[in-house]
């Protein structure tokens, strides 16, 4: 299944036993499925049916569906009600019996006497097949617009997922010198600051503190460093990957990813020690945040 933007517009229109139907569908992004319908009054039977199909077909968006109805010249058989005809003309002849000089009724003017034109009512089976048969020719070219606008979000956020991958692969690189010059430069200030106090105040040996120095440094060193939070973004560019290829209804799935995406960014961000993983973070933050608001419009 493709992936689907939320956002789509199509229009079609199509012959019925009533006229000429004319379906327009247009939609914005949604938590969930939202529709309005506005039909005029001659097609607002199909309702129901517009709303059962539109629930089939599509999973989230605020849709709106504006239906109208034109009168074809053949559209609605119509025909003389005969009995009602020859009775308005005995009555005529009644008048005329008695008033001589009044005037006798036109064609038009018997034509516009009730109940004398008869329209033959369609069969319904048939008008609803025609809606139905529209119907679906607007929402296949509306279907087609969506996914033509989620295929090109698709590929904005596998070049996220592209940058993504870069930024902590370049980090990755940099980690080990990162890591032994935050140690280098900790056991030094250490050394400065303790070794003389502790061993002129302490039983300790220079060979004790300078190892338990050494700990402390590995502890610092530990906590520092972002492995685990880098291995664990890749992870959730590969699900990314692995969602958009599956296609479908894929937006709330990309939405609860970026959000452990940027959770992994904000813990890099708390452990950074260095220009290059605060600039590492900051750049994911970016990446990520672009991400989301893409999936925001996906279906």
């Amino acid at each position: 299944m493709a992936v689907a933007s939320m956002t789509g517009y199509a229009v079609a229109s199509g012959a019925t036993p009533l006229g000429t139907v004319t379906l327009e569908c247009r939609s914005v992004n949604s938590r969930f499925l939202d529709l309005t319908l506005r039909l005029t009054e001659d097609v607002r039977f199909a309702d129901p049916l517009i709303r059962e199909t539109l629930q089939k077909r599509l999973a989230r968006g605020k849709v709106e569906v504006r239906g109208s109805l034109t009168p074809d010249e053949n559209s609605a058989p119509v025909s003389i009600n005969r009995a009602v005809l020859e009775r308005i003309i005995a009555l005529q002849n009644t008048v005329l019996g008695v008033v001589p000089n009044a005037r006798e009724l036109s064609v038009a003017d018997l034509m516009e006497m009730p109940g004398v034109m008869v329209t033959e009512r369609p069969d319904q089976d048939a008008v609803t097949s025609a809606v139905q048969a529209v119907l679906n020719t607007a929402l296949d070219a509306f279907t087609a617009s969506r996914e033509r606008e989620g295929g090109a979000l698709a590929k904005v956020l596998l070049g996220n997922c592209d940058q993504i991958e870069e930024i902590v692969k370049s980090l990755s690189v940099k980690m080990p010198d990162i890591l032994a010059h935050i140690q280098n430069k900790l056991t030094e200030r250490l050394e400065s600051a303790l070794s003389d106090a502790l061993t002129e105040k302490s039983t300790l040996t220079k060979d004790e503190v300078a190892d338990r120095i050494r700990q402390e440094v590995t502890l610092y060193a530990i906590r520092m460093d972002v492995e685990e939070e880098m291995n664990r973004l890749l992870t959730h560019v590969a699900e990314v990957r692995r969602i958009l290829q599956k296609g479908g209804a894929v937006g709330r799935r990309l939405d609860f990813v970026v959000q452990e995406m940027n959770r992994e960014a904000n813990t890099l961000g708390s452990k950074a020690a260095a220009i290059d993983m605060t600039n590492a973070s900051l750049a994911l933050k970016v990446v990520i945040e672009q991400m989301r608001e893409q999936i925001q419009n996906l279906e």
